[in-house]
C-alpha cells in the first residue's frame, strides 16, 4: 500500500471511552514532538505543529500526552497547534513523574503533586476539564490507593472527566476500580512484547480502552519478522505493527508518535491495512523483549 495515501484514521473503526467519548481507534502520541531526551522545545517547532494539525486533518481525534513530556512542552504545543479544539477531539494526559533533566524521570504520585500537575495541564492545554487523566505510573513511595483517590477527588471537582492508568498490573487496575471507574490503561505492548496480553484480555472483558506504547517491540527477531511481513504486504514496518494491534482486540487504541508530517501520514495509513490471518499469526508467535518503563 502507498505510505502517503490519505487514509483517514476513521478506517480503523471506533471505540467509546468511558461510555461517552467516541474516538477513532488509531490515535496519536505526542511524546516525540519535544526535544532530545523528551526535554524542552523540539528541534523543529514548525514541523511539530504541522504534524499535530495533519494528524487531526487525517481523522485522529485521540491525542495522548503527559505533563512530563518536556516537561510541559508537549501540552503547550498541542494547544498552540489545535486550540480552539475541533468538536470531538479527546486529549488524554498524565501526571505522576517529575523531570530533573533530559532523559531523567523520577516518580512522584503524591496527592499534592498530582493536583499540582493537573492544574498545570489544565492551564497549558487551555481547558477547564481533562477528558482522560492517567496516573502515569504507580509510585512505590506513595500508597497506590492514595494516588487514585486523589484523581477521584479531582474528578468529583469536575476537573477530570475520566480517570485512567498507565504502566500498571492487573492488580493495580482492580484496586483502582474499587475507588473510581477506570476507562483506559496504557502499557507497553506490541506484536513482539505481549507481557500485557492478559491485561488486554481483562480490558476487553470490561470494555476498558487499552493504549499500547512501543508498538514495534525491540528484539532482532521482531525486526526480522516485521520486515518480512512489510515486504510481502508492500507496507511500512510500523504500519504492519499497528495493523496487528488493531486486529488483536477491539479495545486497543494505538497511539504512534512522530514529529514528521510524512511519518504521521504513513502511520495513519495503517488504519486501512488489513492483515491476512496467516501474517497475524506469524507475528503473534514472535517472542517479546522487555524494555524500560516510560510511555
Amino acid at each position: 500500500m502507498s505510505t502517503t495515501q490519505a487514509i483517514s484514521a476513521a478506517a480503523a473503526g471506533t471505540f467509546t471511552i468511558g461510555g461517552d467519548l467516541t474516538v477513532n481507534r488509531l490515535g496519536y502520541g505526542s511524546m516525540r514532538i519535544t526535544g532530545k531526551g523528551v526535554w524542552g522545545a523540539p528541534a523543529d517547532k514548525t514541523a511539530a505543529l504541522a504534524t499535530l494539525r495533519r494528524a487531526v486533518e487525517l481523522g485522529v481525534n485521540l491525542i495522548d500526552t503527559a505533563d512530563s513530556y518536556g516537561p510541559g512542552t508537549s501540552e503547550e504545543l498541542i494547544a498552540e497547534a489545535l486550540y480552539p479544539y475541533p468538536a470531538g477531539l479527546v486529549i488524554a494526559t498524565k501526571g505522576g513523574w517529575e523531570r530533573p533533566g533530559p532523559g531523567q524521570w523520577t516518580h512522584n504520585a503524591s496527592p499534592k503533586h498530582l493536583a499540582e500537575a493537573l492544574e498545570g495541564s489544565l492551564k497549558r492545554l487551555r481547558v477547564e476539564r481533562i477528558d482522560v487523566h492517567q496516573l502515569h505510573a504507580p509510585d512505590n513511595a506513595v500508597s497506590f490507593e492514595a494516588s487514585v483517590e486523589a484523581l477521584a477527588k479531582l474528578r468529583e471537582q469536575g476537573k477530570i472527566r475520566h480517570v485512567a492508568l498507565s504502566n500498571v498490573t492487573r492488580e493495580h487496575i482492580e484496586r483502582a476500580r474499587k475507588i473510581v471507574p477506570i476507562v483506559s490503561v496504557q502499557n507497553r505492548y506490541s506484536f513482539a512484547d505481549r507481557e500485557s496480553d492478559f491485561i488486554v484480555d481483562y480490558c476487553e472483558a470490561n470494555n476498558i480502552a487499552f493504549m499500547p506504547w512501543a508498538p514495534l517491540g525491540q528484539a532482532r527477531l521482531a525486526s526480522d519478522a516485521i520486515e518480512k511481513a512489510a515486504a510481502e504486504l508492500k507496507a511500512a514496518p510500523l504500519q504492519v505493527a499497528l495493523a496487528w494491534l488493531l486486529k488483536r482486540s477491539r479495545v486497543i487504541l494505538p497511539i504512534p508518535g512522530t514529529s514528521s508530517v510524512a511519518h504521521v501520514e504513513e502511520n495513519i495509513a495503517a488504519a486501512g491495512l488489513e492483515l491476512p490471518q496467516r501474517i497475524y499469526d506469524e507475528l503473534s508467535s514472535v517472542t517479546h523483549s522487555p524494555v524500560s518503563l516510560r510511555g
